[in-house]
């Protein structure tokens, strides 16, 4: 079995900043659903902690994060209503929506493996866990707006989270500077993401038209 991974600084601190992030894209995509403000605060926590929701009551990890630290509640509805603030002053907001999603989608998924791993789970449980922290609060984001989620609609998403995983989940094995990892798989899975939006990379899709 694995050994347990020591406290990684640079991923906590990585972990504030996407859970800003993901909020900032619950507010932008509450304000083109015209939403109230209470709206929006509350959407931008479903979004930045469903993710780690789900991922804790599959694997039985308790208390939840959002229950253990309390903050993260305060700092998501801050960075929500923060945004609406300065949302009329930002330009490019799908550019800017886009990016925000990225930095969450990778943090969250190397968050998600890390969680997976301290409660000794096999390696495609970690992978899997990850995939669930890294996208799940998107597509929760874009159901509560009436929107078909970006996991199912876009350019690479899913297979980054999974491809990001993979890649972190290599210092798991074999015992690597945790902290410069991190920082190289947070380098490694925002450029293929930005490369995928920018390049238009897309899975094959299934196309099927029954002529009868």
């Amino acid at each position: 079995m694995w050994n347990l991974p020591p406290n990684d600084t640079v991923l906590h601190l990585l972990s504030y900043v996407a859970l800003t992030a993901q909020a900032m894209t619950a507010a932008l995509a509450a304000g083109r659903r015209s939403m109230d403000w209470a709206g929006v605060c509350m959407l931008g926590c479903i979004t930045a902690l469903g993710g780690g929701t789900i991922r804790d009551v599959l694997l039985g990890h308790y208390p939840l994060v959002w229950v253990q630290n309390p903050s993260y509640l305060a700092l998501t509805a801050v960075a929500a209503f923060a945004t609406i603030l300065i949302a009329r002053i930002v330009h490019r907001l799908n550019l800017a929506f886009l990016v925000l999603d990225a930095i969450g989608l990778v943090v969250f998924t190397m968050a998600g493996c890390d969680v997976a791993w301290q409660v000794n789970a096999s390696l495609p449980i970690v992978i899997v866990a990850g995939m669930i922290t890294g996208c799940a609060g998107g597509v929760l984001r874009d159901i509560l707006c009436n929107d078909v989620p970006l996991l199912f609609r876009s350019e690479l998403y899913a297979s980054v989270s999974v491809v990001t995983g993979l890649f972190y989940a290599t210092a798991f094995g074999f015992k690597l500077n945790d902290e410069l990892w991190t920082a190289l798989t947070f380098a490694f899975g925002l450029t293929l993401r930005l490369l995928a939006i920018r390049y238009k990379w897309e899975m094959p899709k299934f196309i099927f038209e029954d002529k009868r």
